[in-house]
């Protein structure tokens, strides 16, 4: 975890072959909403994008180099001190060439706050 003590795992459940469900809470508490932003505290999209990496790697089993993020489309704030609990659908499918493709779609409640598509080289 880059972020020491950003956010915890609550639950995770695997659907199917490459379909994963991950229920996360996230800490208001942390110094990254101190600063982003001072009483209206904001979720970092750049954070957002780790998480999913950071989950991927705990799936693969491996660590991943983001080659290309493609449809990012951050949908609704996520203010962590009314909706701290986050839930990250992942489809996760290795290519031919070995690539790892992750498509995301997290919600806050019945919320979508973020989809995006990503490529990764395992390490």
């Amino acid at each position: 975890m880059v972020l020491k003590d950003f956010y915890k795992i609550l639950s995770e459940e695997k659907i199917s072959d490459s379909k994963y469900i991950f229920t996360i809470l996230v800490n208001e508490k942390h110094d990254v909403f101190k600063g982003h932003f001072p009483g209206n505290p904001v979720m970092p999209g750049v954070c957002m994008i780790q998480i999913i990496k950071e989950i991927s790697e705990s799936i693969i089993k491996s660590s991943l180099l983001m080659q290309t993020l493609t449809n990012v489309k951050f949908m609704a704030l996520i203010n962590p001190e009314m909706t701290p609990e986050l839930r990250l659908e992942l489809d996760i499918n290795t290519t031919e060439d070995d690539l790892i493709k992750v498509k995301n779609t997290t919600y806050f409640n019945d919320t979508v706050a973020l989809k995006l598509s990503a490529v990764y080289k395992k390490l």
